[in-house]
């Protein structure tokens, strides 16, 4: 392997510590028991953890990690084993022997409650053949483009009452002369009542009303409740888990009641939205025309049984909150601390929106950088930690020997922010993803280099509702407001099972 002179020390050392003679004395690839290890106890690798918090900072753990030990290392902590790769050479080995059923790693706590409570479960948490048909009755709904057509004015409504509200606050609260005035909030509370809000209009087909000067209790738990849901779920996961249930301990009663607070608000709705359906089918053919969300599609075409949809919707509204609510806090501090970047955003989508005539979609289409800042930000601080795969055959990595069935995690803080695959890693720049500049990147093309959303057939479900509701925001706050930071220094950043601020950024919205 070549080393690549790199800007930052630690980068250059990372590539030195890819020697060519790791091919053994014979040129022979080496064994699975010769790849770097961080200790051969998986108990003591978990009391360490505990120890030193590790859960909380295990994206910075990985990256530690590999800058000692190369970009291949096997890891043991309690229950749980995996080797940890980063370099899209090895990621793109890895997603071409996933199979036709492919497997990511199972969140046994969750998978535990479903079983103890006697739910279905969704796709997320199923593999092989059932996961397959599943998958493929939720993709025509959820990801194909003839679905994505039909959510986005769905989507772009919410995303322009948002700013309705924030235009009524910053005029109501903020400084400054009238139609110019500034307010600096902590936009997190905001941010999590409109990702509730859009993914309820797009699963259910219906508004909940969080925008109103006193937005119910009950949404406020449903948050609460996916937020304990997220911070339980990693310690659980490196530890027996029936050992957990008869000892009832305190962790995984909060997880499991968390649970229990998701699934009875998500029963309410599709309560109400089958209702809807029945009332709409009874009224005759003038019901039927307007899109009836997620719930109403699979409910009238009746492929997936009540209690899978249940499952399925379920899981969706659990993952759809968090993990578009906390990208956009990273996304507003990035664009609010580089205003250049920020101006050339706008200006693009100033264009677009002109050109568009009030098409949302046809808006997105023509504002690249848009999508290019969502790649960005999940680039510098991507969602999920790993991308988690289970080769159905041997494979060789960093000419180390890989048996069959192996958990094999692609870590993307590490790769994100890894001079040997981004130039000036660490500069906020969405233009690097246009296709221009693609072709001259490090390791050629953009293969496997943007990971956030998964990859392939087991891509993440909600990716597109997703992906369009956090370009919608953005597009209407650029539209309404320049954004600043009165802090520009670095965010810190935890690990629940997702990524977030340790302090939600303080951002200033200025009316344009």
């Amino acid at each position: 392997m070549t080393v690549v002179s790199s800007q930052s020390s630690h980068h250059s050392r990372l590539i030195t510590l890819v020697p060519e003679s790791k091919k053994g004395v014979d040129g022979q690839v080496r064994s699975f028991e010769e790849i770097p290890h961080t200790g051969r106890n998986s108990w003591v690798n978990l009391l360490r953890f505990w120890r030193e918090d590790r859960f909380r900072h295990l994206h910075k753990h990985m990256e530690r990690t590999f800058n000692s030990l190369g970009p291949i290392y096997r890891e043991h902590v309690g229950t749980q084993s995996s080797v940890n790769i980063m370099l899209p050479s090895d990621i793109s080995e890895l997603f071409r022997s996933e199979g036709l059923h492919p497997r990511r790693m199972t969140l046994q706590p969750w998978a535990t409650h479903r079983e103890t409570r006697q739910h279905g479960k969704g796709v997320f948490l199923k593999n092989g053949e059932e996961w397959r048909a599943d998958r493929l009755l939720l993709n025509k709904e959820v990801m194909m483009s003839e679905a994505v057509r039909r959510f986005i004015p769905l989507l772009d409504e919410v995303a322009q009452d948002f700013c309705h509200m924030m235009q009524t606050k910053v005029e109501r609260e903020g400084r400054g002369e009238r139609g110019k005035r500034s307010l600096t909030i902590n936009p997190s509370p905001d941010l999590f009542r409109f990702a509730l809000e859009a993914s309820c209009h797009v699963l259910y087909g219906e508004r909940i009303g969080l925008f109103s000067s006193s937005p119910s209790l009950e949404s406020q738990k449903f948050i609460w409740a996916v937020e304990r849901m997220l911070a339980t779920t990693p310690p659980l996961l490196y530890l027996p888990h029936r050992l957990l249930l008869h000892l009832g301990a305190p962790l995984w009663t909060q997880h499991a009641s968390a649970w229990d607070h998701i699934f009875t608000h998500a029963e309410e709705r599709i309560q109400r939205g089958y209702q809807r359906l029945s009332h709409s089918q009874s009224r005759g053919p003038e019901g039927g025309g307007r899109y009836k969300g997620v719930l109403g599609q699979l409910m009238a075409k009746g492929q997936l049984s009540l209690e899978l949809i249940k499952a399925n919707i379920t899981e969706l509204m659990a993952g759809a909150v968090d993990t578009t609510a906390v990208p956009l806090q990273f996304a507003l501090f990035e664009l609010g601390r580089n205003p250049e970047v920020q101006q050339r955003v706008r200006q693009q989508v100033q264009e677009s929106w002109a050109q568009a005539g009030g098409d949302p979609q046809k808006a997105l289409q023509e504002a690249p950088l848009l999508k290019g800042t969502i790649r960005e930000t999940l680039r510098l601080y991507p969602v999920g930690t790993t991308v988690q795969r289970y080769p159905v055959k041997d494979i060789v990595l960093q000419n180390y020997h890989i048996p069959a069935g192996t958990m094999v995690q692609a870590c993307l803080y590490p790769l994100g922010r890894s001079a040997e695959v981004f130039e000036d890693p660490l500069r906020f720049d969405p233009g690097r993803w246009g296709k221009s500049r693609e072709e001259g990147q490090r390791g050629g093309g953009t293969g496997f280099r943007s990971l956030a959303f998964g990859f392939g057939a087991r891509q993440c479900v909600g990716r597109r509702i997703a992906e369009n509701e956090m370009q919608l925001l953005l597009m209407h706050i650029l539209l309404g407001f320049d954004l600043s930071v009165p802090s520009s220094e670095d965010i810190k950043t935890m690990c629940t099972l997702i990524l977030m601020p340790e302090t939600p950024p303080k951002i200033t919205f200025t009316k344009l």
